[in-house]
């Protein structure tokens, strides 16, 4: 038997050994709620979280920020010798349910899931790693480069305040892991994610009486509708752009002619050669009905991971490292957006979807899956055992 095979076997027997435990701290951490926009709440849970690691003896640091929660930069101890470079692993604080939804969706284990607000989505992606680090210290191995945990608190809301300091530790690292949730009842890592960005579309027509004299208004409802006509044009599926109008609102009464309309926009792509032509083409939108006016505003762009040779790499380590102990692993391609995306961009090798086994995200269905969560602890705990 190789010393490596011998390596994840031995990992994989200790977090077994602790799914109890694992189980009993992500109780503590989902009624810790943590919604994006209360920053006394994730302020809260940072806390809890902190404790967990400075118990462990890692170095943390708060990064204060003044309106929303802050974020935590945890510092492992690299192995002894001389410094071999740092790995980054990502996750978040945040959640998107408010105060107050544990009283309709408490944390129960019933059936072998766990479930509850954020349970997936992702405290027990916190709670993995503290479980591969106990792992790694259970049979005393060590990460072979310096491990920098940042957990961050606004990633469900676009990582505002958040991005820099992500992308100012991506560039420092050889590796990027990402312990957001895996993918489908099979676990998969993603290896590819679609870049994710908004915009939003306002209409000003004219109101008037619609029965009286109606032709003396520019019906903005009317425009608005001409104008996501258009939108839907722009989606390409051979190239993974998806353009959606998903939020409309227009008019005050019944009898007016609609003198304003608002549509907020979804955008998703695959490659980072589109996010220009995608906010060219919205930003040239132009009036219809004469008289109408048309403001576009677009917000920020989270570019695409895209599966570059550096995420395929990473992926195949991942995959052996699974093999060893007798159990596939498969990846694939989402949709949705994560910090990941931030790192991919600049190039470092990024694996997604590391975290638990489930499903519901950001829903009332949210769970994990009990038994998976000591075999993605210790893939976790083997990934940073080796050289990346």
């Amino acid at each position: 038997m190789s010393e490596q095979v011998a390596g994840m076997r031995d990992l994989l027997r200790e977090t077994r050994k602790c799914e109890r435990e694992m189980v009993r701290l992500l109780g503590r951490f989902v009624r810790c709620e943590s919604p994006s926009y209360d920053k006394a709440a994730v302020d809260r849970f940072a806390a809890m979280v902190a404790r967990e690691w400075r118990r462990r003896g890692a170095k943390v640091k708060i990064l204060r920020q003044r309106l929303r929660g802050n974020h935590l930069r945890i510092e492992w101890p690299q192995a002894s010798g001389r410094s071999d470079g740092q790995v980054l692993v990502l996750g978040h604080l945040d959640t998107v349910y408010p105060i107050g939804t544990l009283a309709k969706m408490p944390f129960r284990v019933r059936g072998g899931r766990a479930w509850g607000p954020g349970t997936f989505d992702m405290k027990s992606g916190l709670v993995l790693a503290l479980a591969a680090v106990d792992a790694l210290r259970a049979v005393g191995a060590g990460p072979r480069k310096r491990v920098v945990f940042l957990w961050t608190s606004d990633e469900e809301i676009g990582s505002e305040t958040s991005r820099r300091v992500i992308e100012s530790e991506a560039r420092r690292s050889d590796a990027v892991l990402v312990l957001e949730p895996a993918l489908g009842r099979e676990g998969r890592l993603k290896t590819e994610r679609k870049g994710v960005g908004g915009a939003e579309i306002i209409v000003t027509g004219r109101a008037a009486h619609a029965g009286i004299e109606p032709e003396k208004g520019v019906n903005a409802v009317h425009e608005m509708a001409l104008q996501i006509a258009r939108l839907m044009k722009m989606n390409d599926r051979a190239r993974g752009i998806t353009v959606q109008a998903t939020v409309v609102e227009g008019g005050t009464a019944a009898n007016v002619v609609p003198e304003r309309a608002r549509a907020a926009v979804d955008i998703r792509f695959a490659r980072v050669a589109d996010a220009g032509r995608i906010e060219r083409e919205l930003r040239g939108l132009r009036p219809i009905l004469r008289g109408a006016r048309v403001e576009v505003r677009v917000g920020g762009m989270r570019p695409p991971l895209e599966r570059s040779a550096g995420v395929r790499e990473l992926f195949g380590v991942a995959r052996g490292l699974m093999r060893e102990v007798g159990l596939s692993l498969g990846d694939a391609a989402t949709g949705g957006g994560s910090d990941g995306n931030f790192t991919g961009a600049l190039g470092v090798a990024t694996l997604d979807g590391l975290g638990a086994v489930g499903d519901g995200a950001h829903s009332l269905r949210e769970h994990v899956v009990v038994r998976e969560l000591g075999v993605r602890a210790a893939l976790i705990a083997g990934l940073l055992a080796r050289r990346h």
